[in-house]
């Protein structure tokens, strides 16, 4: 992978391990996170009024791209964020609707 600033990696559906996404979703930050983009599709990384620092943040996005629950994609100074439905829906199917589903509080 080449290394620039803005080259992003990101787990082949096969990489993907249900562990992984479990620990993901379990935090409430990065729960609201992926609740938000399946609500808007997508959303740039700042814009979501998160009670973390930009620091924490930055790593809840991080946890959430390297498990495979979100893809990021650089847009200017900003990365826009969209779920991996397509690859979590048939690796675990009904595990995203079951989370998004659940009780909000």
């Amino acid at each position: 992978m080449s290394s620039t600033a803005t080259a992003l990696e990101h787990p082949v559906r096969e990489d993907i391990r249900i562990e992984g996404v479990l620990q993901a979703l379990a935090d409430p930050v990065r729960l609201r996170i992926v609740r938000a983009i399946a609500d808007h599709g997508e959303i740039p990384c700042g814009v979501l009024d998160l009670p973390v620092s930009k620091s924490t943040l930055t790593h809840h996005y991080r946890v959430l791209r390297e498990s495979g629950v979100i893809h990021q994609r650089p847009v200017g100074t900003s990365k826009v964020n969209t779920l991996r439905r397509e690859d979590l829906d048939a690796l675990f199917p009904g595990l995203l609707d079951g989370v998004l589903a659940a009780r909000r509080d």
